[in-house]
């Protein structure tokens, strides 16, 4: 049986004392640990933080109270200074090293990497994005302590919101500024999202590899041909090939229409959602009238031959023509554009995913989760950042399309049925560059 050893005792048994150093910041310890665990173990990490800088000089200057006339550095004492921790700055003790020539002084590795906002800054953004308010920021914050609570910085409403500006303003000029020259894009879908008396247009992409990432959004006063435009167009100046098939999915909105034809070409395929016209053409009928025509709007476009989907719904469109000729007029306008997936020989699993908006709805719901808290608007600037903030939120979660295997083909059906439908001047156009 082995015998017990004493805490700070050798193999011997013989007794060596802790380092004064250490037994110092032991007994600081009891103190914490009478705060919980979580108070305890900031305790500690902040005790080794210091032990690993008082090493970090030993390494660069050599052993205290050895003089070595080759050393390349000297220590200074000590300074306050500052690190990064649980979403706060607390205040520490830093050593501060010299070169052996008194020029200037050298940076600690250990204090810099501690030091860093990033941390701080990735905290703050997430939490506001989750709802925190910056006056409750503070209250959330982990149990560290009472001596470090009371000293720590960073925290005020005033602080956190500069923060949050800052991080989201880079989110903003990080979307607005992706390169997309090396995306291959299956699927582009175009939607909008009103902020009170702003709007904003924006664009997801879908890759051949089914993986979704928002490209970029456009301020306007409203959701008009105009906004949908220049939106497009910002996409082809930063890359995005508009020579590509790409089959482009909206909600039937007539700018973001135009906006398709101005700038990729008449021969690009649309495709409807067939939901919004769901919706359309029941907003015509009385309720108790609704139940069997969804029924048999869904019938037909759950048809997978164009031709006879077509059928059904010009047949139900000839029927509603006598009592309910609104819905009628609904039904017919953009009918074709419902079936594109159709035409296209788009089946299973990837044409229910593509017949709605429904991904880049799931991204503005996650933009508009974020946004629950902003009770008034104060600039485009800030609902330009809190929207850009909410689509890089909304990647976050992304994963990749159900029936995105089937992606590839729709990629090569798409380039097929464009080159069928270019009119002459367009093939022309194709041909000669820019």
């Amino acid at each position: 049986m082995k015998d017990n050893v004493a805490p700070g005792a050798g193999a011997n048994g013989q007794e060596h004392p802790l380092p004064a150093r250490v037994q110092e910041a032991l007994g600081e310890l009891v103190g914490a640990a009478r705060e919980g665990l979580m108070a305890l173990s900031v305790g500690v990490g902040l005790g080794v933080l210091a032990e690993l800088m008082e090493e970090e000089v030993s390494e660069v200057v050599g052993p205290k109270g050895r003089h070595d006339p080759e050393r390349v550095a000297v220590r200074h004492g000590h300074e306050p200074a500052e690190v990064t921790l649980g979403g706060r700055r607390v205040r520490i003790e830093r050593p501060r090293v010299r070169s052996a020539d008194g020029a200037k002084e050298l940076e600690l590795a250990t204090h810099r990497h501690f030091a860093g906002r990033d941390l701080l800054e990735r905290l703050v953004l997430e939490r506001m994005l989750a709802g925190v308010s910056t006056r409750r920021y503070r209250d959330l914050g982990e149990p560290v302590g009472e001596e470090i609570e009371a000293a720590e910085r960073a925290t005020s409403k005033s602080a956190i919101s500069r923060t949050f500006i800052a991080r989201t303003r880079e989110a903003l000029a990080e979307l607005m500024g992706r390169r997309l020259d090396d995306l291959r894009l299956a699927v582009l879908m175009l939607d909008g999202i009103e902020l009170k008396e702003r709007t904003h247009a924006l664009a997801l992409g879908i890759t051949t590899d089914g993986v979704k990432i928002p490209l970029g959004l456009w301020e306007g006063s409203t959701e008009n041909a105009t906004v949908a435009t220049a939106l497009l167009a910002d996409l082809a100046e930063r890359g995005l090939d508009t020579g590509q098939g790409v089959l482009c999915v909206i909600d039937g909105a007539k700018a973001l229409r135009r906006a398709i034809r101005d700038v990729l070409g008449t021969a690009t395929p649309v495709q409807r959602c067939v939901r919004h016209k769901e919706r359309n053409v029941l907003g015509h009928l009385h309720e108790r009238d609704r139940p069997a025509l969804r029924r048999r709007l869904r019938a037909a476009w759950a048809t997978e031959d164009h031709a006879r989907a077509a059928e059904k719904l010009q047949g139900l469109a000839g029927e509603l023509e006598r009592t309910h000729p609104g819905a009628a007029a609904s039904l017919r306008e953009g009918l074709e554009e419902t079936l594109t997936l159709q035409r296209l020989g788009v089946t299973g699993q990837l044409k229910r995913t593509l017949e709605s908006t429904n991904p880049i709805e799931s991204m503005i719901e996650i933009v508009r989760r974020v946004q629950r808290n902003v009770k008034r608007w104060s600039s485009g600037d800030m609902a330009l950042r809190w929207t850009a903030a909410g689509m890089f939120e909304a990647e976050r979660q992304f994963r990749r399309v159900i029936g995105y295997k089937q992606l590839a083909q729709l990629a090569l059906a798409v380039e097929r049925d464009i080159s069928a439908r270019k009119t002459p001047a367009e093939e022309v156009a194709t041909l000669v560059p820019a």
